[in-house]
């Protein structure tokens, strides 16, 4: 079975962002931080070269499949800023349809900035996303199929 590539680094977060060259997302990118220490408790860690988690998630799929992600985490990528959600989207229909302009994939939401959607909404589905991924933990039956 294949070794996951992206898992947590000594690199400094910090670092990673000061890099960014637009400072409008290196901006966003530092509030987001913020406010995923808020909701998670926790401090930013880099995964790999590019995603920025917060806490550890041990998952297991039907067909054997392990490892661990970020609970939730997120990247500066060139195209929008990109979200990695455990928790399906599609039960946060009702807060997506108040967010604004984002776009979504499976188990990831993308926005351009934060001046694109309502804050408000963004920390409600983020701290939705986190808690139930948490109780997802406990309950490693609930992840089923690989992505």
């Amino acid at each position: 079975m294949a070794e996951n590539k992206t898992k947590p680094t000594s690199e400094s977060v910090t670092s990673f962002l000061n890099k960014i060259e637009n400072s409008t997302l290196k901006d966003d990118c530092f509030e987001i931080i913020k406010t995923l220490e808020v909701i998670s408790k926790t401090k930013p860690v880099m995964w790999g070269s590019s995603i920025i988690g917060f806490g550890s998630f041990h998952y297991v799929y039907a067909s054997g499949r392990q490892g661990d992600t970020p609970v939730i985490g997120f990247s500066p990528r060139k195209q929008n800023i990109t979200f990695y959600l455990m928790y399906e989207l599609v039960k946060l229909k009702d807060e997506l349809t108040k967010l604004g302009k984002y776009q979504t994939g499976k188990g990831c939401l993308y926005i351009k900035s934060l001046s694109d959607i309502n804050i408000t909404v963004l920390k409600k589905i983020l701290t939705i996303a986190y808690i139930n991924t948490l109780k997802m933990k406990r309950q490693p039956s609930n992840v089923k199929s690989e992505t």
